[in-house]
């Protein structure tokens, strides 16, 4: 009776050569979840240069269409208080407040009492606006579009099943930034 044979050669990267090192020095470690999470944190800094890049290509900081974004997700008139930008950008107000004056500056939002409380300031997309941001997402949706035509066909759909499962237990917590941006 002849053997199958060796198992197939699983193709080797990066985070394999790193983990092996891990095991080999410190053998009793159990470095399985660095399988997982060294990639995902490789794959998570890919993605913000395809975002920030996506966004550039339409005069957009990552900041800038995160606030633009916002506004249009609401729905029309396209408008929110800087409070409710606060809690959709998780920023502080102060510098919500500096985001929504440099993109006044741009045109890209204006600024305007409630008409039933003159208190209130409400924040609204302009035209300018709203074709950046709509442009932008454009762009950023074929990107993306192009990330997972590495999967196989439903491995999307599996993919965000399994992050969404690993995402439940950070549910309303802030989002810590990758990196640091400059505005």
């Amino acid at each position: 009776m002849s053997s199958p044979g060796p198992a197939p050669l699983t193709p080797q990267d990066e985070v394999d050569r790193i983990v092996r090192a891990w095991s080999e020095e410190l053998p009793t470690l159990d470095v399985e979840p660095m399988h997982v999470f060294s990639r995902l944190h490789r794959l998570a800094r890919h993605i913000q240069d395809v975002r920030r890049d996506a966004f550039a290509e339409h005069g957009l900081a990552v900041w800038q269409f995160d606030v633009l974004a916002a506004l249009r997700r609401a729905g029309d008139p396209y408008e929110l208080t800087p409070g409710r930008l606060v809690t959709e950008t998780r920023v502080s107000s102060g510098t919500m407040t500096n985001r929504i004056d440099r993109l006044v500056e741009r045109g890209l939002v204006a600024r305007r009492g409630s008409p039933g409380d003159r208190r209130i300031v409400l924040v609204r997309l302009t035209e300018a606006g709203s074709a950046a941001v709509d442009a932008a997402v454009t762009d950023l949706v074929a990107r993306e579009r192009a990330l997972l035509d590495a999967l196989a066909t439903g491995g999307a759909h599996q993919l965000a099943a399994l992050l969404r499962t690993m995402l439940e237990p950070f549910a309303g917590t802030p989002v810590p930034d990758i990196a640091e941006e400059s505005e």
